[in-house]
Formats: structure tokens, C-alpha cells, sequence
């Protein structure tokens, strides 16, 4: 039987030829600093957006740096304080790349990601604490949160073991977030947090963000599910790959188009 490694094998080494190549292209050639604000408004529009938040880039650019004093045009208070909340959960992480991948860690990004919202959507609920109640999402049930729960622990022992022998930092990410998403073991905030988390993985590892757009909601979500359906997380490895590898080829393309001469007159 193969094993997840080497099912993944060539994409693996196709996605580090792009990897390469986009590090030298794009990466390296941006400052820390703004290279980190491109990656945070790109990532914190498009995450918070696949759990309905309605801002567009440019709306989370301008709260990004104009903060809660611009509320930008037509959007609640309660999307420009989820969108505040998961900057500041971004910036924690971003800072602590060093930390182990442990409970404590999972429970300070879930509690940052709803901190100012939860109290609205939950009344009574602790943000960063884990569900007291069974849980659901769209058309998923999810199992008993208790037994859900007490799995949490291992999960993160065996990921961060996973990282420390070696295993490549897409495949962890991808086996970690399908894993977790089942687990569920939050009252809100479950895919914000698991989001947040493999890009953890990710960046710890030197690697690019992965950012899953809004419009690949439906293929994300589907991914997910088939992980009951198939008994089988091959679907959403292959999406965390090819999301990843399309990112950075259409954003190589955009700097090369935007390289080229243009005629003034």
C-alpha cells in the first residue's frame, strides 16, 4: 500500500521546483515586513471570507492599516472586529513560528480568532476553551465531543513528531487540517484556527502561505468531506498541493506581465 509520502511523491517535487523558483522570484525580492502585510491581508480576507465575512482585499487592506477608526463602507462592526481578530491571531502565530505545536498553542490562536465575536454569536462561551456541547457545520454532524476532544492531544503530539522526522511540511499540513476539522473541538472558529495553523506548519518550515481563495470554497469543503465519504485524505492532500502550486505560478506571471515595457505615448 502506498503510504501518503510517496503518493504524493512527484507533486512533491514539483511543488519544490515552483517553490525555488517563486522564493527567488517573489519572496526574497519584497521586504520582511511587506512581505508579511501581502500575505496577511491576502490570507485573513480569503479565510474569514469562506466563513461568510463579506470584505474584499482592498477592505481589509484599508482596516488593515487604518484600523477600527475606518470602518470600510457597507461591511457590520461585527465583520471588522472578525477581521481584527484574525489579524491579531495571524500576528501572534507569525511571532511565535519557534513555538511547539501543542494544545497551548491551538487554544491561544482559537481564542485570539474569536475573542471580540464569540461573546456575540455564543453567549456564555469562552473563546479558546472547547465546546461543552456536540457540534455541527452546514450539513456535517460531528461525533461526540467529549471523544473528539480527548483526541485533540495526540493529534498534536503526532504532528509535531511528524515535522521533527522529517516528513514534508504540505503533506503535514494538509493530514493535520483534515484531522482537525473532524475533531472539531471548538464552539467557533474551527476552520479559521485550522487554517492558521497549517500555514503554522508551513512557515515554520520556510514555506510560502497556503491560501485558499473564496472561490474555491466548494472544492475545499468537498475535499474535506471526502475524507468520511472515501476514508481517505489523498483529496485533500492533492487540493493543498495544487492550491499552492497555482498561487505561486499566477503570481511569478503577474510580476513577469508587470515587468515587461509599456509605451507612454
Amino acid at each position: 500500500m502506498l503510504t501518503f509520502a510517496s503518493m504524493f511523491e512527484k507533486k512533491t517535487a514539483e511543488y519544490e521546483r515552483i517553490r525555488k523558483e517563486y522564493q527567488e522570484l517573489i519572496a526574497d525580492r519584497m521586504g520582511q515586513q511587506q512581505w508579511m502585510e501581502y500575505n496577511e491581508i491576502l490570507f485573513s480576507t480569503h479565510s474569514c471570507a469562506i466563513e461568510g465575512n463579506s470584505f474584499s482585499v482592498d477592505d481589509t487592506r484599508i482596516l488593515r492599516e487604518q484600523g477600527m477608526a475606518m470602518i470600510p463602507v457597507g461591511h457590520s462592526l461585527l465583520e471588522c472586529t472578525e477581521m481584527a481578530d484574525h489579524f491579531r491571531a495571524f500576528d501572534f502565530m507569525t511571532s511565535h513560528l519557534k513555538h511547539p505545536f501543542n494544545e497551548q498553542l491551538l487554544k491561544d490562536v482559537n481564542r485570539l480568532v474569536t475573542e471580540h465575536t464569540l461573546g456575540y454569536r455564543v453567549p456564555g462561551a469562552i473563546a479558546g476553551d472547547y465546546t461543552t456541547e456536540d457540534m455541527a457545520a452546514g450539513d456535517t454532524v460531528f461525533g461526540d465531543h467529549e471523544t473528539l476532544i480527548a483526541r485533540v492531544p495526540e493529534l498534536m503530539e503526532k504532528t509535531e513528531k511528524a515535522l521533527s522526522d522529517g516528513l514534508h511540511p504540505m503533506i503535514v499540513a494538509a493530514r493535520w487540517h483534515g484531522y482537525f476539522e473532524y475533531l472539531h473541538p471548538f464552539r467557533d472558529g474551527n476552520g479559521r484556527t485550522g487554517r492558521l495553523l497549517s500555514n503554522f506548519i508551513l512557515m515554520r518550515a520556510g514555506h510560502p502561505l497556503l491560501i485558499i481563495e473564496l472561490k474555491d470554497r466548494a472544492e475545499y469543503i468537498n475535499a474535506l468531506k471526502l475524507i468520511k465519504a472515501e476514508g481517505s485524505d489523498e483529496f485533500l492532500g492533492a487540493f493543498f498541493f495544487k492550491t499552492a502550486m497555482q498561487r505561486m505560478k499566477r503570481e511569478m506571471e503577474q510580476k513577469r506581465k508587470n515587468t515587461l515595457p509599456m509605451l507612454f505615448f
